[in-house]
């Protein structure tokens, strides 16, 4: 009898989530730690000290041992990898630590994952195109990242294509929600800038397709529970450059519009280089799913900018303030929170 890869519809308990200092995994540790209490655990690297709390351990992605004894304490049905070093300047500047972090974590994790029969789930990232080829890539398409954080990532997948075949990589694009330290995330970011009264310098042609971390989750817990194996492009269906997302941020937050610096990426300078358009034709995944998985970020269209002073304008009707930006984009108001 045929079976579909998702006859079982149960995520295999219990979860480590890798990466919780990032803003996917850091969003995901709390939503699933409050869905499957005392099942779920993190992880972060033992140099973050600064995030702590119930079910949180310190364990290098790097350390095999480490991971070995925290498999042997929980016996892990399931991993969620959302670890990797994606500080763009931080990898250009030390490619050792960079590959050390998002490849041989990963190798070491498949070890592990190997060694338990654990179902695996890694998030990947559109950063691994260089943009130059006009964006919708599919997951056929070749990849060419222009960064060391991009060429890590694809040798990540690479090891998991060779050593894992059965686990799923999901390529994302920015995962749009609140980070523990209020600094890590896209929004976090841009609107510290505009918090401070500070420019913030946003690239006209970098384009990308941000998601909700509320849909992400959701996301990710359909994959666990299912048996969908290689890779699939996890991007948002609306596409927003980096002017655009601060844009954004800067109106409905209410902040000061002329804080808003844009320019072409060949004006950042050597270092970091800059992708362009690397936006993600995620058909495939929703065509897998039987569904869309993601609403639209933003989710109302009346928060899309039409033009390059869209922020300047500011309607006297129109909600805006730092409680409103946290209610309409960090969190996905079309999304109920999990009972």
């Amino acid at each position: 009898m045929f079976r579909s890869a998702f006859d079982d519809n149960r995520v295999p308990l219990p979860l480590l989530i890798t990466g919780v200092a990032g803003v996917a995994g850091y969003n995901a540790l709390s939503y699933f730690q409050a869905k499957y209490p005392g099942q779920v655990i993190g992880i972060r690297q033992r140099d973050n000290w600064r995030l702590d709390g119930p079910g949180i351990v310190a364990c290098n992605a790097e350390d095999r041992e480490g991971l070995a004894r925290l498999f042997d304490e929980h016996r892990f049905a399931a991993v969620l990898d959302c670890a990797g070093n994606c500080a763009l300047r931080a990898c250009e500047l030390d490619p050792p630590l960079a590959w050390r972090i998002n490849v041989e974590g990963v190798r070491n994790l498949i070890g592990v994952v190997e060694q338990y029969g654990a179902r695996l789930v890694h998030l990947s990232i559109d950063l691994v195109f260089s943009g130059t080829g006009g964006g919708n890539h599919v997951e056929d398409d070749p990849t060419d990242p222009v960064t060391v954080y991009g060429k890590t990532m694809v040798a990540a997948e690479q090891l998991l294509v060779e050593r894992l075949p059965q686990a799923c990589t999901l390529r994302i694009s920015l995962p749009m929600g609140i980070s523990f330290n209020g600094h890590a995330g896209a929004i976090d970011w841009i609107q510290s800038r505009f918090k401070k009264s500070k420019p913030a310098t946003l690239y006209f042609d970098e384009v990308r397709t941000p998601t909700y971390t509320d849909c992400l989750n959701r996301l990710c817990e359909a994959v666990l529970a299912s048996r969908l194996a290689g890779l699939y492009h996890a991007g948002g269906p609306r596409q927003l450059s980096l002017y655009h997302i601060a844009q954004i941020i800067n109106r409905v937050g209410g902040y000061d519009p002329r804080h808003l610096v844009g320019c072409p990426r060949i004006d950042a300078g050597p270092v970091p280089p800059r992708a362009g358009n690397v936006t993600l034709d995620s058909s495939k995944l929703a065509a897998a799913l039987g569904y869309q998985p993601f609403h639209a970020w933003p989710y109302d269209d009346a928060l899309v900018p039409t033009h390059p002073e869209w922020h300047f304008e500011r309607p006297r009707d129109e909600p805006r303030g730092p409680d409103w930006l946290a209610d309409v984009l960090y969190r996905n108001p079309l999304r109920a929170q999990p009972s």
